[in-house]
């Protein structure tokens, strides 16, 4: 099993609107990175564990446990001109865009960037190295542990 930080502007899906979605499963859409989209269709497998993560809002950090609910497909996104993650390069027959869907398990008291320092064992997680701007990225097993107990 492999596990996994993903982040979401609570603007744009919070942990909130996840859980109410229809089985607590929402598709990851909008991921305009080519190293996450990797993530996403080369790596990630259904049953991977899941960090929930809240990005661009006044106190970023880990608010829910998730797991990667579907295998990866094309991101439909790519190919509505009315979409802002819109690609006018990406056809259907070559998507250059995939997603997986992530079903939320529960939320979790908020973890912010500040706590998350403040915890040696997570050092080398990847969420806090300077520069680090992945919308989704790797966790270790002994950080996953660290965070979920």
């Amino acid at each position: 099993m492999n596990y996994w930080l993903m982040k979401s502007e609570p603007q744009e899906c919070s942990v909130d609107d996840a859980l109410a979605a229809p089985g607590a499963t929402v598709p990851w859409v909008g991921v305009r990175n080519y190293q996450a989209r990797n993530f996403m269709r080369d790596a990630m497998r259904v049953g991977d564990g899941v960090l929930f993560y809240h990005s661009s809002c006044a106190e970023p950090g880990i608010v829910g446990m998730a797991r990667v609910a579907s295998t990866a497909r094309p991101d439909p996104t790519q190919f509505d001109p009315a979409s802002p993650y819109f690609d006018a390069a990406s056809k259907p027959d070559a998507p250059r865009w995939w997603l997986v869907d992530v079903q939320v398990l529960r939320k979790i008291p908020h973890l912010t960037l500040p706590q998350l320092r403040a915890r040696p064992e997570l050092a080398g997680l990847r969420v806090l190295q300077k520069g680090n701007r992945l919308s989704i990225t790797p966790v270790a097993a002994p950080h996953w542990q660290a965070i979920t107990g």
